[in-house]
């Protein structure tokens, strides 16, 4: 789908007007566009009828019985909202494809919030116009009559360099944001460690971003206990990724993404059901993945670094097992609790190699813990972070973005809770039913040393729920999240 600007409206260009009531349909300047009778015909539709928030209207001409109108409403102009603004750009291609309009013309009236300019608003519409696009039809038989698409949406306005700037970051963003997706949704028997670092090495062959990928060797002779011992029950070997991108700077921002492309839960194996989306454990990888090729796409004055430790979870007669005492690469020691606690696992030693670079800030991104959707639900991520200030910070970004981020507590009391028995940690807290997000993010507090650290568990959102107007599957929570974080961290 193709997004820009245009200041002239064709005789035959369908439209999207969004409304509050239809009360202001008179007014608003697509509507002004029309003929009188097209007018005449619309206004005697839609006479004393309601426009809730959910509804809309799509109406074909009768100067050219081809040519729609699609009105949008936008329910109560007193609540209107940052978050409503995102479901309502996402209903606008899901009302088009439904009526199979393949092209159209849209206006920014209506849609203004309060905090952002008209060049942020273009953006963000962008952004979700492309997210509610995207499907993940690779693997199903495709309809006689083809898939619903649409070619092309035109923003109705006057040419202005800034404005078509934010709508091309839009679309880079929005872009990336479903190539996470895509990257998640591939089943787990094709997208493997060794797939997840190819598709690293193409992204990055596309921008300025430099790739390096460690092979197993690499990694033992770094000392990373963990990762080779989440892996050690696979077939598959682990790779450990590492991009990077901007003018090398000191003290770089990293990104760490956990990067498990199938998780069983190995010996501790899931029950049945519970597996199904496991393809998807590897999310918070992609994200990274997407966020930093976005970031170079952009040209982001910025340096940042991105660290992939990628494995399967898998149980097999090489397994590692409960019980077992894992080396990492800090130096401290693992005990094995339970085996299907092994993000955090894996976590641990790229969060003890991302220590090397002297991080401004450490920024994990994890589909980390059931528990925390126990505690959220699914309509916000947990954030965690061993500065008061970032928790603030990170709860702005999330708001902006639209990868919401709800703050939870991990004070130093927590990492009681962890102490191991066999070994230094244990991978899961000593009251294993409660709590266990924030034990998780205790367990990782331990190997970011003293440097600023964000940990955001994209369990919650990492896929969607109903009303949220986003296909089935992977969401890529944590690109908006990581992208904002690289323009506006000092």
């Amino acid at each position: 789908m193709r997004i820009s600007l245009t200041k002239s409206i064709g005789a035959s260009s369908n439209l999207v007007i969004a409304l509050f009531s239809y009360k202001d349909l008179k007014t608003h300047q697509l509507f002004k566009t029309l003929s009188n009778e097209d007018k005449r015909y619309i206004l005697g539709v839609t006479q004393k009828k309601e426009l809730s928030d959910k509804g809309s209207a799509v109406l074909y001409l009768p100067s050219n019985p081809k040519r729609a109108v699609t009105i949008l409403g936008l329910g109560d102009k007193k609540i209107w909202t940052r978050k409503k603004l995102f479901l309502a750009s996402r209903r606008i291609v899901l009302e088009l494809k439904a009526y199979r309009i393949e092209s159209a013309v849209l206006s920014l009236e209506n849609l203004s919030i309060r905090g952002a300019d008209t060049d942020e608003l273009a953006n963000l519409i962008v952004q979700n116009l492309l997210m509610a696009d995207y499907s993940f039809t690779e693997f199903r038989k495709e309809p006689k009559n083809g898939w619903p698409k649409i070619t092309r949406l035109e923003i109705y306005s006057k040419p202005a360099k800034k404005l078509e700037k934010a709508i091309k970051e839009g679309e880079t963003i929005g872009n990336a944001v479903n190539q996470c997706r895509a990257l998640s949704n591939i089943p787990g028997g094709i997208m493997t460690p060794e797939k997840l670092a190819r598709a690293a090495v193409k992204l990055g062959r596309e921008t300025k971003v430099k790739v390096k990928v460690l092979a197993e060797n690499d990694i033992r002779k770094l000392g990373m206990g963990g990762l080779l011992g989440v892996s050690s029950g696979s077939a598959e070997e682990p790779k450990f990724i590492v991009m990077e991108y901007g003018p090398v700077t000191k003290s770089p921002i990293v990104f760490v993404g956990k990067g498990i492309t199938f998780d069983s839960g190995g010996i501790d194996i899931k029950p049945s059901g519970r597996a199904t989306d496991m393809k998807m454990d590897m999310s918070g990888g992609a994200a990274v993945i997407n966020a930093i090729v976005a970031i170079a796409k952009m040209k982001l004055n910025v340096h940042v670094v991105g660290i992939i430790p990628a494995a399967e979870n898998m149980p097999s007669g090489s397994s590692y097992r409960p019980g077992d005492v894992l080396k990492t690469i800090t130096g401290k020691t693992i005990e094995v609790v339970d085996t299907d606690a092994e993000g955090r696992v894996i976590l641990a030693d790229a969060l003890g190699y991302a220590q090397r670079y002297k991080p401004s800030l450490i920024v994990d991104v994890a589909t980390l813990t059931g528990a925390a959707v126990v505690a959220l639900g699914s309509r916000t991520n947990a954030l965690f972070s061993n500065e008061e200030r970032l928790l603030n910070f990170g709860k702005r970004i999330g708001d902006k973005t639209g990868d919401f981020a709800w703050p939870l507590p991990v004070w130093d009391e927590y990492d009681e809770e962890i102490i191991g028995i066999s070994g230094d940690v244990a991978n899961l807290g000593k009251y294993s039913s409660y709590g266990g997000a924030i034990t998780a993010a205790a367990f990782l507090k331990q190997f970011v040393g003293k440097f600023p650290w964000i940990h955001l568990d994209i369990a919650p959102m990492m896929t969607p729920i109903e009303g949220q107007y986003l296909e089935k599957g992977a969401t890529g929570t944590g690109v908006r999240f990581l992208i904002e974080i690289a323009k506006t961290f000092k």
